[in-house]
């Protein structure tokens, strides 16, 4: 049975090769028929390594795209979770999961009713997670659990051909793509640069200062490296 759902999606996922684009590769299509085939609203592929560094390779929509961001400014939520302990998080009421991500909840609720989070694995090397969205509470079925994890062993297989496909230079650290997040990686070297903090130092003030505006993070680091935003000792 998981050998015909693998080759079932998998077959959806050749099928929509027109919907591949330079940026997102095979990883893009399969977060595409990932929200055509679930009862999801939006899903996104975000790379994490055991730093604080990441990157959002793919995602449905601007919808997805934020609510990756929120949990790389508050630095926790399900995907973050998922990643740590290697096992899948599964949400279907995220109000009632206020106090495990309380930054992440105050920060999406109540417009995300359930979250389900799927670390990515090749062998003993973990590489990031495939989150899903839904705007309203609810568990997802059995059938669909199934196909959510059929779809992240998916989404790792499309990573590591993205990977091949451009001469063993994985897709998100080509030159030539700009990563969602070069901004932070930028600013946060430029701050520890400035304050002589280390980089996770930096990045914890980026962060603070992000949530306690309630701005994207990327936008405060679009503040700082445009002389806009400064901050003048290691305690600010």
């Amino acid at each position: 049975m998981d050998g015909q759902r693998h080759d079932r999606l998998w077959r959806l996922v050749a099928g929509r090769a027109s919907l591949r684009t330079a940026a997102s590769g095979w990883v893009g299509v399969v977060c595409a028929v990932t929200v055509e085939q679930l009862d999801v609203d939006a899903a996104a592929v975000t790379v994490r390594t055991s730093t604080p560094s990441q990157d959002l390779i793919a995602a449905s929509g601007p919808w997805a795209e934020s609510l990756e961001e929120v949990q790389y400014t508050v630095g926790e939520g399900p995907g973050v979770t998922a990643f740590g302990t290697g096992e899948p998080v599964l949400v279907s009421d995220l109000r009632a999961e206020h106090t495990r991500w309380p930054g992440f909840a105050d920060e999406v609720t109540p417009g995300v009713g359930a979250v389900f989070a799927f670390p990515l694995q090749a062998g003993a090397i973990r590489m990031g997670t495939l989150t899903l969205y839904r705007r309203l509470p609810g568990a997802l079925d059995v059938d669909g659990l199934g196909d959510a994890a059929t779809l992240a062993e998916i989404v790792t297989t499309a990573l590591l051909a993205d990977n091949q496909e451009n001469g063993e230079t994985a897709l998100w650290t080509r030159e030539e793509t700009p990563g969602f997040y070069d901004e932070v990686n930028i600013a946060t070297g430029m701050l520890a640069a400035q304050l002589q903090v280390s980089l996770g130092d930096a990045l914890l003030r980026l962060r603070a200062h992000a949530f306690s505006k309630h701005l994207p993070l990327t936008e405060v680091a679009r503040a700082v490296l445009n002389r806009q935003l400064r901050f003048d000792s290691a305690t600010d």
